[in-house]
């Protein structure tokens, strides 16, 4: 069995280790096409896989996602929150497991005046103070962001954060306009590096949840934020839950949107979801 192997930052050729179940080997880098290749392997965090996205729905290859990177997320979501589960998930499929799930993922596509390409995102896309934080993250060493550097980040990102005015849109119709401090869409339940921002996302549904904050103090937005990791935060009275297909966002001023972490575009945006859009191999279903 042929396969794909796409490395991070941060490794290498010798993680391929646990995953040689033959002869056969693997090809280094991504594929132009999927001739000859029974799926693609992926090391590293949400920021690798989100960079690929575009090129492993084109390929439609079935996709594991090996945990390796800074913020594991996407993996996690999938039941592969450690090297050993993604290597016996990879023995299952290679011996003719049924281990392959066809899960949703984000779109986000721009809307301005010079308006870029969509883009797919695996985990949460949004605006507000976790933007702002994850800017902040992004610039730590690499070993920190992996532990404790979002929080690490938050009061340096909230000393300097003003709430912007919102007005969101969800299916269409007219939803709210006012600050918001964060306005986060969900594809998986998780997102930076372990944060339970939408315990109630499911990757299959064909929706998006979406987790908005209204304004708040700094004083009571620091309470808050503690209980994110355990999705505890939908009892605060400032926190609104929702799905729907697709959200069309505008911001005043214009704000950054981050998906998986990474930079994408300002604000408007439309983000929606590509229903069955990508193939990834899991422990094992259901």
């Amino acid at each position: 069995m042929r396969a794909a192997a796409i490395l991070g930052i941060g490794t290498s050729p010798d993680d391929l280790g646990p995953f040689q179940t033959g002869p056969s080997g693997f090809q280094l880098g991504l594929p132009t096409d999927a001739g000859g290749l029974a799926a693609i392997l992926i090391f590293g965090g949400d920021g690798t896989v989100h960079r690929h996205l575009g090129d492993l729905v084109r390929l439609r290859l079935p996709v594991l996602v090996v945990p390796r990177g800074s913020g594991n997320d996407f993996a996690r979501s999938l039941e592969l929150s450690n090297l050993a589960q993604a290597a016996a998930a990879w023995k299952l499929f290679a011996g003719g497991g049924n281990n392959v799930r066809t899960v949703d993922l984000g779109v986000i596509t721009p809307l301005g005046p010079n308006a870029e390409p969509k883009r797919y995102f695996s985990c949460v896309a949004g605006v507000g103070l976790d933007t702002a934080t994850a800017r902040i993250a992004n610039q730590l060493p690499r070993w920190l962001r992996g532990n404790g550097g979002y929080a690490l980040s938050l009061p340096v990102a909230l000393a300097g954060f003003t709430p912007p005015q919102v007005d969101l849109r969800a299916d269409g119709q007219p939803h709210s306009s006012v600050r918001r401090v964060l306005a986060a869409f969900a594809n998986t339940p998780w997102y930076g590096g372990g944060m339970h921002i939408a315990p109630r996302a499911d990757m299959t549904d064909g929706l998006l949840d979406a987790c908005v904050i209204g304004a708040m103090s700094k004083a009571k937005l620091l309470r808050l934020f503690p209980s994110v990791y355990g999705g505890n935060h939908l009892k605060f009275a400032e926190v609104e839950y929702g799905q729907a297909r697709s959200f069309e966002l505008a911001t005043r001023p214009p704000v950054d949107v981050y998906a998986d972490g990474e930079f994408v575009c300002q604000t408007p945006v439309e983000i929606g979801l590509a229903n069955g859009a990508l193939r990834v191999i899991v422990p094992s279903l259901r």
